[in-house]
């Protein structure tokens, strides 16, 4: 039998996006006016000025209302994740503010205060390394606010070419955890957990597969190559325009592009571009480039490697293929005097058949078991990422002599970035962490900071072609580094808060490091230890610079430490010093925000919110079932017997964790479903891993709504009662099982749903099981006709969920 259209996940769609008289609105808004009438992002514009190895991006945002009505719109979004936020200018219905930085919470008072008296004003909040969201508000109908940020990094080189990424969606990310109570703090589709308390404020409503983009495009990047010799660019995922005059070249995206995807510029440099070692001083910040020579041939210690591989809902398709390749490349590399072990994650961790589960010599016949394991691999579940690594550092805990390397293949679409730091970073213990994304909207700051936290290397690939290049390099890619342990001295002292805290340098990797310095500086100095045990020093001259750059990126990499270092949990880094260098340096954090009011005018009437919905990240082939496995924490469990994407365990919902050998049934809704074995390490989510302080400063105050969480008789529609389990309703339809029919009818009449749609269901459970193809199509031509009552919601419930 045929996959049956779901014409209720279309009609809920329709309901959930379109609720024009709600005061937040998320999804597709419709009108007579067009399909995206309403939706308030009407274009976007980057222009990328790269000098050398830094990139200066202005990024501007124009929002129009075309209600009828004031309103206030909130967009999630990225951004490049070293980068340096340093300018936020709000230009409101025709008068420009520039934005202050402030403390977070003290600026969401003062752009509450503002919306409150009726002024037009906007914020700029990052909420993690690399996503943002910004908010303007008392925009009157027929109005625009145009929103501009200005942000300064450095590019990453690898074996002398430049990358310049720059990210254009925030793709769905799988949600742990148990809710929390009260109202959320952000305005995404997800709710918060005590795993992921912000998960509001990261979870963008999508737009619906198919539709055309609403937002215009326009990405310029000019390239001044400042002496490094002649560049060759070359996109891998967009059709780009190049022009090369004088020593400037200009790369254009070709109008229509969506924001679907990661824009991604490779830089070569002429064969007369000699990187070399040099030093920087501006005003009192001190930048070294130190550049790797050419690795000799030295004695190689043994090493143990655990290969970690990402199998979850969201790697389907082509990324799943890509880190199968990934996976088993590496283990090929090793020899016989390594020991290796393999692990594949989703909610559960599983080794290959017929190898021990821990490590084992990487003899001919254990890497061909492996990679033959490797290659039956497909993608299922939830991203339950914090207890394999743990479980993998712990394979790698004993120190014999010989090098310790992690390897995680994934796209790193977790929601809970900074309890897998907190977790996995007591455990390192020396064991170095190499994370290879794989994504054409990854996760890049989590997999970068993830691999800082094991002093190892963080490598992205968004086509097969990338991963052939690199997977020729990847033995040297995992190596061990030529120089740890590197330090700055300016006149024979260490400089001040020295960043980044990652000091190792790796073959084709160079590195750049940063520090505040007083008074005259002659000699700069950095020391290091080689891979030998040999102590390494060289001497430089540091050029004068007035580059305001210079500061910026160190100061970037300085509060990424701290965060990281709060994060995780590691030495005593409170939200007062972050807050104070962030507001010192004129640098955006987690703990600060940009605030501009137009406090000249005021508005009359009220506002709805309306929340920008983004692109489907490109290459996801499982758009149909990615709220089933991202968000099973948050929904529960909503996998049926047979499905692709099973339930996640009951430990990641809060129960406590059972034994390794046991097996637990999760139920939903009284609707029992088969037990769910359990690999043991799976933990309960650590409540309270943040201060109260820090997530008051972090996330905000939680974000009034116009009514009552809590759902009584009165407000509750059959929408209300449908919506838990309309992810198990989808995955029946698309695979029709008649057990599942019955799970779902049994369920449905426990909560009160209406008896027409369980006797449906009954009925499509006893064709099913007959192979009455007729009347199975009956019962779901009647599932259908149910569309006009499930598209009854009261006007003001507090259900605010986008249905892919």
């Amino acid at each position: 039998m045929t996959a049956i259209p779901t014409v209720i996940d279309e009609e809920l769609t329709r309901i959930a996006g379109s609720r024009a008289g709600d005061e937040l609105v998320t999804g597709v808004l419709r009108g007579s006016a067009g399909e995206h009438d309403g939706l308030p992002l009407v274009a976007m514009d980057v222009h990328v000025s790269v000098v050398g190895l830094v990139a200066t991006t202005t990024v501007r945002q124009v929002f129009r209302n075309t209600l009828g009505t004031g309103i206030e719109a909130v967009y999630i979004f990225p951004l490049p994740d070293r980068a340096a936020v340093t300018e936020f200018t709000a230009d409101l219905a025709g008068r420009r503010i520039e934005g202050v930085l402030q403390e977070r919470q003290a600026a969401r008072d003062t752009y509450d205060q503002a919306i409150a008296s009726g002024h037009r004003a906007a914020l700029a909040e990052e909420d993690r390394s690399g996503v943002f969201t910004t908010t303007v508000g008392n925009l009157q109908p027929g109005e625009e606010a145009a929103l501009t940020l200005v942000l300064t990094g450095p590019l990453p080189v690898d074996a002398g070419e430049a990358t310049l990424r720059f990210p254009l969606v925030v793709p769905p990310r799988y949600i742990p955890g148990a809710l929390l109570d009260g109202p959320s703090v952000g305005a995404g589709t997800a709710l918060d957990t005590d795993a992921v308390p912000d998960a509001s404020r990261i979870t963008p409503p999508v737009l619906l597969p198919g539709q055309s983009s609403p937002v215009a495009l326009s990405l310029t990047a000019t390239i001044d190559s400042a002496g490094l010799g002649p560049v060759a660019v070359r996109s891998s995922l967009h059709a780009v325009a190049t022009d090369t005059e004088g020593g400037t070249t200009t790369v254009r995206l070709h109008p229509g592009e969506r924001l679907n995807r990661d824009v991604v510029l490779r830089l070569a440099f002429g064969s007369g571009a000699e990187l070399g070692c040099a030093a920087v001083l501006a005003e009192d910040t001190i930048q070294v480039t130190l550049v790797p020579a050419v690795a000799t041939a030295a004695a190689r210690r043994d090493r143990d490697v655990v290969v970690l591989l990402d199998r979850s809902g969201s790697m389907d398709g082509w990324k799943m293929v890509a880190a199968r390749r990934a996976a088993a490349r590496v283990v090929d590399t090793l020899t016989d005097r390594d020991r290796f072990a393999v692990l594949a994650f989703d909610h559960i961790a599983e080794h290959p058949t017929g190898l021990d589960r821990g490590l084992v010599p990487a003899l001919d016949r254990n890497r061909f078991a492996a990679v033959g394991w490797l290659a039956g691999l497909e993608a299922r579940g939830g991203t339950e990422l914090a207890g394999p690594l743990k479980e993998c550092a712990d394979l790698l805990r004993v120190d014999e002599g010989r090098d310790r390397i992690l390897v995680l293949v994934t796209d790193g679409q977790v929601g809970d970035e900074d309890r897998v730091l907190a977790r996995i970073s007591p455990h390192l213990n020396g064991t170095r962490v190499f994370t290879l994304g794989i994504d054409r909207a990854v996760n890049a700051g989590f997999l970068q900071r993830l691999a800082d936290a094991g002093a190892g290397r963080c490598e992205l690939v968004e086509t097969e072609d990338r991963l052939d290049e690199v997977l020729t390099g990847i033995h040297r890619r995992i190596a061990p580094p030529i120089l740890t342990d590197v330090v700055v001295e300016v006149d024979g002292h260490a400089v001040t808060d020295p960043a980044p805290a990652h000091s190792d340098l790796f073959e084709g990797a160079p590195l750049l490091l940063g520090g505040r310095v007083e008074g005259a500086v002659s000699t700069v100095t950095v020391r290091a230890e080689t891979a030998a045990g040999e102590p390494f020093s060289i001497t430089l001259t540091p050029t004068r610079s007035d580059d305001k750059a210079v500061r910026a990126v160190w100061a970037r990499a300085r509060l990424r430490d701290l965060e990281d270092a709060y994060a995780a949990g590691t030495g005593q880094v409170l939200p007062a010093r972050i807050v104070e260098f962030s507001l010192a340096h004129g640098v955006l954090s987690r703990f600060t925000a940009f605030v501009a009011v137009d406090s000249s005018r005021k508005t009359t009437g009220g506002q709805q919110t309306v929340v920008q919905p983004v692109e489907a990240a490109d290459g996801w082939g499982m758009l149909g079932t990615a709220d089933v496995q991202i968000n099973a924490m948050r929904r529960g469990p909503v996998s049926a017997p047979g499905s692709a994407y099973p339930a996640a365990p009951a430990a990641a919902y809060g129960s406590p964790p059972p034994q390794a050998s046991a097996a637990r049934s999760v139920p939903l809704a009284g609707a029992p479903l088969p037990a769910v074995p359990l690999a043991g390490y799976a933990p309960r989510p650590e409540p309270g891993s943040m201060p109260p302080d820090g997530q008051r400063r972090l996330f905000g105050r939680r974000r009034a709504r116009s009514q009552s969480q809590s759902e009584s008789a009165e407000n509750t529609s059959m929408l209300d009662v449908v919506l838990p389990f309309i992810d198990r309703l989808r995955a029946l339809l698309d695979a029709p099982d008649p057990a599942v029919a019955t799970e779902l009818a049994d369920a449905l009449q426990t909560v009160g749903a209406p008896v027409d749609l369980v006797d449906a269901l009954r009925r499509l459970a006893a064709a099913l099981t007959i192979g009455d193809a007729p009347a199975a199509g009956a019962a779901v031509d009647e599932i259908r006709s149910l569309r006009t009552e499930l598209a009854s919601p009261p006007l003001g419930s507090s259900r605010r969920e986008f249905w892919h």
